[in-house]
């Protein structure tokens, strides 16, 4: 949820219609605003969500949705205007992941100087079998 006052704005039938708007237009739908609409929009706004929220929401399940990772259902506005899901779908959309990228290993110690001469010295004679070998 976006940080508000203290003091959420009253939920009016504008700020309804404008927030269906923005649905409709970011998803490419015609919905008719019904007045069992204008109530879930009602129960979403008035627990301090913005424009801004929704647009967000929005953009990161279209992302999802498109990388195969989220069904299009979650956009459904009967999905979309659950307020315990919407919050998720917000919260998420905030996260910043990592890349995928799997960190480097630690480099390992440097060995002491009598354990590299040795294992120089077992090189070297494995070098010499193998050359004599191939005589």
């Amino acid at each position: 949820m976006s940080e508000t006052s203290s003091k959420t704005p009253p939920v009016d039938l504008a700020a309804i219609q404008q927030a269906h708007q923005l649905y409709c237009q970011l998803t490419g739908q015609t919905l008719r605003l019904a007045f069992d609409r204008e109530r879930m929009w009602y129960e979403l706004l008035r627990t301090g969500y913005t424009l801004q929220d929704l647009s967000t929401v929005i953009t990161y399940l279209q992302r999802e949705i498109h990388a195969q990772r989220r069904n299009v259902g979650a956009l459904k506005l009967s999905n979309l205007l659950q307020p315990d899901r919407f919050e998720e779908d917000c919260q998420i959309s905030h996260v910043r992941l990592r890349s995928s990228a799997k960190p480097k290993p630690p480099p390992s110690p440097i060995p002491n100087s009598a354990r590299a001469q040795q294992g120089r010295q077992r090189a070297l004679e494995c070098l010499r079998q193998l050359k004599a070998a191939l005589r």
